[in-house]
């Protein structure tokens, strides 16, 4: 579908034209209409399909309808660098539109804190926040949004396992009933149900299903005890083919000690974790964007809270926790059919959570011997039920087995910022 066909406002169009966006993707096409037409919806889509357009140009498009200005409209986001994103792509679809915005989010000076609190107080059209900054306003200030004819939950699974569920409920508390709400989640676990029933009214429901690794992304895998680990991430890494690179590690402590052994080893990267000052992280992120850093180190954060283009690897350092991860974590390279290539790094404890990985995408990942200098690594086994007592055995996987790699849904490129 085209977004000419979804009976956009005029100017909205020719921003999109202006971007060179034209077909809508699979939740765009599901989501905008309901939208136009002032229905709550709850809606599972993950990060790159587009989900961000699919409820700023709805919105957008109700605020250029009624004429209305002031506050209008809230979206939360789970973590700093969506929040910015979000705003930066609201810039770009409605360049040819009077809509204002700003970012709310912690780690700023003071002067950031006046400019969010002015923003609050004079009434831009819509606010992108973080739970926690946000809240911190309206308590303090004693501030509340009755005026609020739209909220949005961007990512609320990520919210609720960061912890914001009462901090969401809260800030709802401070927002008329007579608003519209949508929900947008990668995941819909029983908690997001429990949320959603709680706070949105008789909503429209769209589920795109969690999909596949896109078939651009070349995906391997090295079998590896731990103090194996550091050397073979060095010899990757020596690769001058790969230009930009995202290294995922479990914990916040490990992408310090990853960013001290790649700076031992002059290996240009920098480590991305909520220790550091928010003019850092967005140094850092700006360097990344424009390739004047080749490589950022970080936890699962980043996994969803980054849209660029162009990134050549994601290495898992340790396999992810949750199978939806993995899909996230590759999911940064290969994006708007580029090509890329993703790398885990699998020790002996994790082969039942990247059993669960295959099991979740359908196929088995290509497992590549290790350079002959750091000897063997563990063997992969691939962990099955026993239909007669319940009880998991291992059996052998067959080590260099390829599926075929199922396309994941189109990606949406993100547009030019204007400056405010």
């Amino acid at each position: 579908m085209n977004f000419s066909d979804l009976k956009l406002h005029p100017d909205l169009l020719n921003g999109l034209d202006a971007m060179n966006f034209h077909e809508t993707t699979p939740i765009q096409e599901l989501a905008i209409p309901p939208i136009m037409a002032k229905k709550d919806m709850i809606a599972c889509a993950q990060t790159g399909t587009g989900k961000t357009a699919a409820y700023l140009l709805p919105v957008i498009n109700n605020i250029l309808a009624t004429g209305h200005k002031g506050l209008n409209t809230l979206v939360l986001a789970p973590t700093r660098e969506l929040a910015q994103q979000i705003d930066q792509q609201l810039d770009g679809f409605s360049y040819f539109v009077d809509i204002s915005s700003i970012s709310i989010y912690g780690g700023g000076d003071g002067s950031s804190w006046d400019q969010q609190r002015k923003a609050l107080d004079e009434g831009v059209d819509i606010i992108i926040a973080t739970p926690g900054r946000l809240l911190s306003f309206l308590t303090l200030g004693k501030r509340q949004l009755p005026s609020l004819k739209h909220l949005v939950l961007d990512e609320a699974d990520r919210m609720l396992d960061m912890g914001f569920y009462d901090d969401i409920i809260k800030i709802v508390k401070n927002i008329s009933p007579d608003r519209q709400t949508l929900l947008f989640s990668a995941t819909m676990p029983p908690k997001i149900r429990q949320l959603a029933k709680s706070i949105l009214k008789d909503p429209e429901e769209i589920n795109i299903a969690i999909s596949k690794p896109a078939a651009g992304i070349t995906q391997t895998a090295y079998m590896t005890y731990d103090n194996q680990k550091e050397k073979l991430l060095k010899d990757i890494l020596q690769d001058t083919a790969i230009q930009s690179a995202i290294i995922f590690a479990s914990t916040k402590d490990k992408v310090k000690q990853l960013d001290q052994v790649l700076r031992q080893a002059k290996i240009a990267a920098k480590a991305f974790h909520s220790d550091l000052d928010q003019p850092t992280r967005e140094e850092y992120m700006r360097k990344f964007k424009s390739r004047d850093l080749r490589i950022l180190i970080g936890t699962d954060v980043l996994s969803r809270g980054i849209d660029i283009e162009e990134i050549n690897l994601v290495l898992n350092y340790d396999v992810p926790p949750d199978p939806e991860d993995y899909v996230h974590r590759v999911g940064r390279t290969a994006r708007a059919d580029k090509k890329g290539s993703a790398i885990t790094f699998i020790n002996e404890r994790d082969m039942i959570r990247f059993n669960q990985i295959e099991a979740l995408i359908g196929y088995e990942v290509d497992k590549k011997e290790l350079p002959k200098d750091l000897g063997s690594g563990p063997q992969y086994k691939i962990v099955s039920k026993s239909s007669s007592s319940g009880k998991k055995h291992f059996s052998k996987g067959n080590k260099n087995k390829k599926g075929n790699q199922r396309s994941g849904n189109s990606n949406h490129r993100t547009g030019k910022p204007r400056n405010k």
